[in-house]
């Protein structure tokens, strides 16, 4: 139910008459003909409102001011489809009104910007901003300065700029210094510069609340400060996942709104001691091989992920390993439920329920540091071993404009758990059905030799003897591994709430029960295969095989509102090609 009427008047725009009503959560404006009936209505949620302004003002390309005594401009939230099936293009529309005084067009932009006030009280007020002026394309200043920073200034939102010089300068920089007085902070780069913002503010967090980040068992604080992303870098999966599109005005729109979407962020600890942080992609085998290939050919740019894809693939590896994975209910979500995990998403809300203690005012769930997890039971580890094309753990979908479905489509942002993907060890062309799929909207583990688990926790391990085996030159195959090697034996044994997949030492003959992969060859990629991998997480190679991951619901908050659902929003304009211009 709409509050009371707080203000309602005609208003012009351009030649034609409107009847402009603020309500305490919409400001509308009907055009009405010349007798007196209502014909088209704009409504505009108060809180996508951007910014009001005295006289004729454009902003962006570049900013103008016509100074009239009758007339203000309004600038709110557009929405234009982006041409996929989710996610929506972020614009600032803007409107032009003149009324028949100067008083009253000083009532309206009074009680507007009160409005704003009221009803938007998450919005940044100033904000600390790193730029990486050497990801991507080497854009991150010009699209700050020229689109970015524009509309920061339109919504009265101050900002200290700092332009990285090194890496894990940000990182440093928000473990050390004061943050007094920041409302957030806002990466313009890639996802390598969100992961310095996570893991400075993080370390900020625990180190303030007495808690020790190398301890696996400790129960984190959740950060205090949102995290903005201005997308600008070579890779920007965490922007994608989390608003569907990889556009900067778009990201900005979300931060100057103050829009806060949580995030489940993974710790990976080896032994006593913290490896990273993960929010996206943990990889083990395949993902781990590529990102160490792509590091030798770093002067081809982003086609080294491509090329080194390839030559990874035509290597034909598997590895050995024993993963331990910490199930979670399974009346929560499941991975395969086909869901998708959208703005407003329902399994999320009940998490955020379930993860912290309520409180009545709902903003202190953004703001306070003394938000508390409830504590879950440890429940049954579950254990499998064998020889696995990859073994992979992600917090989100993981999608990206290459796989709009990601990794894991049914993957969620904040509800406290993770999706592990084992792949086991298959002939090349099955292999490639399941690296084909992540491109389509087929179900990627709808195959006999994929597996997935929702679970809160994973540890990983190898099998007697290979501890000590260091990782080797990529570029090697499996097929120089012996055939005893080779397969991974089906016969499923339980032993309490062990489940116990490949038992029994490598050297064990091979039964009848086992599954034997196809020797491949390549001429380009015949040296002996590495007898281990490395794991990827997100896109830096780990120093340890051997690792702890646990699943932290809610540890941080982004400046975002999950992916929207293009159809289910009324105002998108189908005809986003002619409408929706390019702004650098």
């Amino acid at each position: 139910m709409e509050p009371d009427l707080r203000l309602e008047s005609s208003l012009w725009v351009g030649n034609k008459r409107y009847r402009a009503v603020l309500t305490g959560w919409h400001f509308n404006w009907t055009e009405v003909d010349k007798k007196n009936r209502d014909k088209k209505t704009i409504s505009v949620p108060v809180a996508e409102v951007v910014g009001v302004e005295e006289g004729r003002v454009e902003i962006l390309p570049q900013k103008s001011v016509e100074d009239t005594d009758k007339d203000f401009t309004v600038f709110y939230v557009k929405r234009f489809s982006s041409g996929g099936t989710y996610g929506l293009l972020w614009r600032l529309g803007r409107t032009q009104f003149s009324c028949p005084s100067r008083a009253l067009r000083d009532q309206w932009t009074k009680h507007l910007r009160a409005a704003l006030k009221t009803h938007s009280p998450l919005r940044p007020h100033r904000l600390l901003v790193f730029i990486n002026p050497f990801g991507g394309k080497k854009k991150g200043r010009k699209i700050y300065h020229s689109v970015v920073a524009p509309l920061f200034e339109l919504a009265g939102i101050s900002s200290h700029v700092i332009v990285t010089e090194r890496a894990n300068q940000a990182r440093d920089h928000l473990l050390k210094k004061d943050l007094a007085g920041f409302d957030g902070v806002v990466c313009v780069g890639g996802d390598g510069m969100f992961s310095e913002l996570l893991h400075g503010l993080i370390g900020r967090t625990q180190q303030e609340a007495g808690l020790c980040e190398n301890n696996p068992a400790v129960t984190l604080q959740p950060c205090p400060l949102h995290i903005g992303i201005i997308p600008a870098g070579s890779t920007d999966c965490v922007c994608y996942a989390t608003v569907g599109v990889i556009d900067p005005v778009t990201s900005a729109l979300h931060i100057i709104i103050g829009d806060s979407q949580p995030l489940d962020v993974c710790s990976v600890h080896q032994a006593s001691s913290l490896v990273h942080y993960s929010v996206s992609l943990l990889g083990y085998g395949f993902y781990g091989d590529v990102l160490a290939e792509s590091e030798k050919h770093r002067w081809m740019g982003p086609l080294r992920y491509d090329y080194s894809g390839t030559v990874v693939y035509l290597s034909n590896r598997s590895y050995a390993g024993i993963v331990h994975y910490l199930p979670a209910d399974p009346q929560d979500s499941s991975p395969r439920d086909r869901t998708r995990c959208l703005s407003g998403c329902s399994v999320c809300s009940r998490s955020t329920e379930r993860l912290f203690h309520q409180s009545s005012d709902s903003g202190s769930l953004y703001s306070s540091h003394s938000s508390q997890y409830t504590s879950d039971s440890e429940g049954e580890w579950v254990t499998v071993e064998g020889r696995f094309r990859c073994v992979s753990l992600t917090c989100m979908s993981s999608s990206c404009p290459k796989s709009p479905l990601g990794l894991s489509p049914s993957a969620h942002l904040a509800d406290g758990t993770g999706d592990l993907i084992l792949v086991w060890d298959t002939h090349p062309l099955g292999f490639l059905k399941f690296l084909y799929r992540h491109t389509t909207t087929q179900d990627q583990f709808d195959l006999p030799f994929v597996e997935v688990h929702r679970v809160k926790a994973v540890r990983f391990s190898l099998p007697s003897g290979k501890e000590e085996e260091g990782y080797e030159e990529i570029g090697g195959t499996s097929s120089a591994i012996d055939d005893e090697e080779r397969g991974y034996i089906e016969t499923v044994s339980r032993n309490g709430s062990q489940q116990h997949l490949a038992e029994g030492c490598t050297k064990r003959q091979t039964t009848s029960e086992q599954k034997t992969a196809t020797p491949f060859l390549c001429g380009l990629c015949c040296s002996k295969a590495p007898a281990v991998s490395v794991w990827n997480c997100d896109g830096e190679i780990l120093p340890n095989t051997e690792i702890n991951c646990r699943i932290h619901g809610q540890l941080v908050r982004l400046y975002a509102r999950g992916i929207e659902d293009g159809a289910a929003v009324h105002n998108c304009s189908k005809e986003h090609d002619n409408k929706c211009e390019r702004i650098f």
